[in-house]
């Protein structure tokens, strides 16, 4: 019988996960948004595929990229695109792209929740990846008509075996598909033309068990995650051993691929 874990929730430094001063804390640390765990991802995936899809819609135009961070993935479209605007509400994520100074890419900072700062009719097509839903009643009005959408938003079913395995330290699921019904409710709501979502699932293979901590961790202070080593990781390493095989510890991903048009 394995010990309780410890919960990082209860620590008085964390901070909730995608709220705007979680994005702060984030940009501040380490002034990108990527991942700090190693993996393995099987193919076909909703990244992949998304990635796929919006190279097919961006060549020529004048583009949006909705919650694009540091800038990583919209700069990977700079040499095919007649101009890309990438928008984010973390100003330290715009800065640093900005500081980039390539001449087809611009970086704003903005709140989806508000009016963009855009003219109607602005921009030929635009993505979201892993953004905010509420952009999609701006979406209707800053991108011409008959333009394309495409979206990646994460699942309701993310790594559900964690919580399993590692009880207190991973929180149960959510019953239902809150995530889906949102984003459905918000297609709807922006009159989209035309819209479909695809679900996409693929498994993920942790490699070692300081991943489990980074991923349960990711964007919290180093007090947070000193906690969780202190308190757990001799019974998370166990765990960890109990259940991985020769490729790391099996997780199931879950994403949400969304096409709409103006």
């Amino acid at each position: 019988m394995y010990s309780k874990l410890a919960n990082p929730k209860m620590h008085e430094d964390w901070v909730s996960p995608h709220s705007y001063g979680w994005y702060a804390q984030l940009a501040k640390s380490t002034g990108e948004y990527s991942y700090p765990w190693h993996c393995t991802q099987t193919e076909p995936n909703g990244e992949n595929m998304f990635t796929e899809e919006v190279s097919q819609i961006v060549e020529g135009k004048k583009v949006l990229d909705v919650g694009c961070g540091h800038g990583d993935f919209t700069i990977q479209w700079s040499s095919i695109v007649k101009q890309i605007v990438g928008i984010d509400v973390t100003n330290e994520f715009v800065v640093a792209g900005n500081n980039r100074n390539l001449s087809s890419v611009l970086f704003v900072t903005a709140n989806t929740r508000d009016r963009l700062p855009f003219e109607t009719d602005e921009f030929d097509c635009a993505y979201n990846r892993k953004g905010p839903t509420s952009v999609y009643s701006e979406l209707t009005r800053v991108v011409k008509k008959g333009g394309m959408i495409r979206s990646l938003h994460p699942g309701d079913r993310l790594s559900s075996e964690l919580s399993q395995w590692f009880p207190n330290l991973f929180e149960a699921l959510t019953k239902g598909t809150p995530v889906l019904n949102t984003i459905k409710s918000r297609l709807e709501q922006a009159m989209f033309t035309h819209f479909d979502i695809e679900k996409v699932d693929h498994i993920q293979y942790l490699h070692e068990p300081m991943d489990v901590v980074k991923l349960r961790c990711f964007g919290q202070s180093p007090s947070v995650h000193e906690m969780v080593i202190q308190q757990s990781m001799s019974e998370i390493e166990r765990i960890f051993e109990h259940h991985a095989n020769e490729q790391g510890l099996l997780t199931t991903l879950e994403n949400y691929v969304v096409r709409a048009m103006v």
